[in-house]
């Protein structure tokens, strides 16, 4: 029975689902942490994978130069023009606010004209290198959800490399090179993500379509997260679930779309031909009006809610989970070894939810009444086994059939569950009788007794002709009993006639 129902509610979440959330909310299959079912014992939690929604993760950033004065404007400075050296009249002062063009202008809302942007100085010491390292800090370990995308106000650089860092910026790996000239670059051949496949999407490759100097249209740069998406859920991304399969399953797939940190390493400034201009250096700098990062705080499938509090992400962990990724259980909740939660069954998947630990079960979720419990693999929850003191249910909370909860004793009170003395519906109390919170019977005058059985004139000793209870004298028989002696009366003869032989 209890199978059939759950199947029953499984069955109506997806068809649920599939009407609810359409294609292209296709982040929002476990955001749902738990529903309530009804089983044999009553009420339960079953509980389910969940994970925050993705947003935009450039409000949460911390953004840091290398080197750290590599901002133009102190002292000020003019500039060319984007691609006409002999336009060199503008102006990057850093004390006058017009004319500033400081870190935080590379996230703040675009749309305005003229375009607002962070700016390098420009390369007056060639032929020393103009390199810049801009790193990303979030603090916490998100996912990326989207493209990576690099809106540049000056010409793409010749060379760059986008890396990231699992380790919060102790350790860096490439995530992609970008160059006019891969092989004289980085000895690389070029690639780009559509030259790839399953098998082969964790590679590094290095791209030239983006290094194209002063070209129309040449100010954005992309990482392609979606086009490895689309390898394992298709081209316009229907097929989320094979994906979520994957990433479930495979690690490396999963941990290659997560990150604490990013770093743009800005080596080569675009130079749109095959030497420097040395008469006019002012019109070779780094100009980024804008950085795009899509992602959710990564809480092991153990969270809906990532909290932005001191300037701090922290997910909201549930599950018996703890830790700012819900990376390991509770105390007292160390029942079996942490993990994650699955994206697997789709669409909702299992949560793996920490469990008491045996030590703690019999004052934490058993309210003293049993100190054994059992595992419900189905369910991801605990059970407590053997209830005692007339008590039953998922942690011993409620009382077996026949007894009632005494009001006046706690949940771990040996007492929580007193005898059915009486049943009001059942009619237990006899002559008129009525129970009163199942405790005892409310007897008429004329009666008493644990259920209103006995006469009271029988406690004084017997029952006299006018119910006066005197002692010496014999009851009155009852009418019953006269009509049962009549009737015995009148078969007599009939019964002797027949007793005689022919």
């Amino acid at each position: 029975m209890y199978l059939s129902r759950f199947l029953s509610i499984h069955a109506l979440w997806v068809t649920v689902s599939s009407v609810m959330q359409p294609y292209p909310l296709v982040w929002g299959h476990y955001d749902v942490c738990k529903t309530q079912i009804y089983t044999e014992e009553g009420k339960v939690w079953d509980y389910m994978a969940c994970q925050p929604e993705s947003t935009d993760m450039t409000k949460y950033l911390k953004v840091k130069l290398d080197p750290p004065d590599i901002t133009c404007g102190d002292p000020p400075e003019t500039f060319c023009a984007m691609g006409n050296p002999y336009m060199c009249n503008n102006e990057c002062d850093a004390s006058t606010p017009e004319l500033a063009h400081p870190p935080e202008l590379m996230f703040d809302f675009e749309g305005r004209h003229p375009s607002t942007f962070w700016q390098s100085a420009t390369w007056k010491e060639y032929p020393k290198p103009l390199q810049v390292n801009i790193t990303l800090s979030w603090s916490k370990t998100i996912e990326l959800t989207d493209n990576i995308v690099i809106t540049f106000e000056s010409g793409r650089p010749d060379q760059m490399i986008l890396e990231k860092s699992l380790d919060y910026g102790r350790t860096w790996q490439p995530y992609q090179y970008y160059a006019t000239d891969c092989l004289d670059a980085f000895h690389m051949d070029p690639k780009s993500v559509k030259d790839l496949s399953q098998h082969t999407v964790l590679e590094i490759i290095c791209t030239e379509e983006y290094s194209t100097g002063y070209m129309t249209n040449s100010k954005i740069i992309h990482f392609e997260i979606k086009d490895r998406f689309a390898f394992f859920a298709g081209p316009w991304l229907r097929n989320m679930a094979s994906l979520y399969g994957q990433l479930d399953t495979t690690k490396k797939l999963r941990d290659f779309f997560t990150v604490t940190d990013l770093r743009i390493r800005l080596l080569r400034p675009a130079v749109g031909e095959i030497f420097v201009d040395e008469l006019h250096l002012a019109r070779y700098f780094y100009a980024i009006s804008d950085i795009k990062v899509h992602g959710r705080c990564k809480c092991n499938l153990h969270a809906t809610v990532c909290v932005y509090d001191n300037s701090k992400l922290t997910c909201e962990c549930e599950h018996n989970t703890t830790g700012p990724d819900c990376g390991k259980c509770k105390k007292n909740y160390q029942g079996r070894p942490w993990s994650p939660g699955s994206y697997l069954p789709i669409p909702k998947g299992t949560a793996n939810t920490c469990i008491p630990s045996i030590s703690s079960i019999g004052n934490c979720e058993c309210f003293g009444h049993s100190n054994r419990c059992s595992y419900i693999d189905l369910l991801n929850t605990v059970i407590c086994v053997s209830c005692k003191h007339n008590t039953r249910g998922q942690h011993c909370e409620l009382c077996r059939l026949g007894y009632f909860r005494n009001a006046s004793a706690q949940l771990d009170d040996e007492n929580v569950c007193i005898a059915n003395v009486c049943d009001n519906e059942l009619l237990h109390c006899q002559n008129g009788g009525t129970c009163h919170n199942n405790v005892r019977c409310v007897c008429p005058a004329a009666y008493t007794g644990i259920l209103c059985e006995k006469p009271r004139c029988e406690e004084a000793g017997g029952c006299g002709p006018a119910g006066s209870g005197s002692a010496g004298t014999p009851p009155a028989p009852r009418p019953q009993l006269l009509a049962l002696l009549a009737l015995l009366a009148l078969l007599a003869p009939l019964a002797a006639a027949r007793a005689r032989p022919l």
